[in-house]
């Protein structure tokens, strides 16, 4: 069984506030566009966020032309900043849309398990098991 960051959307309580941790765990800013899972409001209907993390799949790591993506020693997948071209192909293929890009980076990101979000989820959405 892989190594991943579980979300249940149903706990969500859309507070952001697992979006700001990993901005400022990750990245040492509060800028939830930073953030390396997604919170996607629902609304009006069905009124729910749901909550997008990575699976760990490693969709990116299969598409990735010059091996930039690694596995971390938790089991995670993620990108080094130092060998990735920015072809974009992982953004592109990844089935969860859960690898980003922000124009302060050249190179997209993607949850490394840190767990920072984790510990501010009140409401329990997210774990990693």
């Amino acid at each position: 069984m892989a190594v991943y960051l579980h979300a249940d959307s149903s706990k969500c309580s859309g507070c952001r506030a697992c979006l700001v941790a990993c901005s400022l765990s990750r990245f040492g800013v509060n800028n939830p566009k930073k953030a390396r899972l997604a919170i996607i409001p629902k609304f009006p209907a069905p009124g729910v966020f749901e909550v997008k993390t990575c699976t760990n799949c490693g969709t990116c790591a299969q598409v990735c032309p010059v091996d930039a993506v690694k596995v971390n020693e938790k089991g995670a997948y993620y990108i080094d900043p130092n060998e990735c071209i920015a072809c974009m192909a992982c953004v592109k293929e990844c089935p969860e849309q859960v690898i980003f890009t922000h124009p302060d980076y050249p190179t997209p990101f993607e949850c490394d398990l840190c767990g920072a979000c984790v510990e501010v989820c009140g409401p329990g959405a997210l774990w990693i098991e």
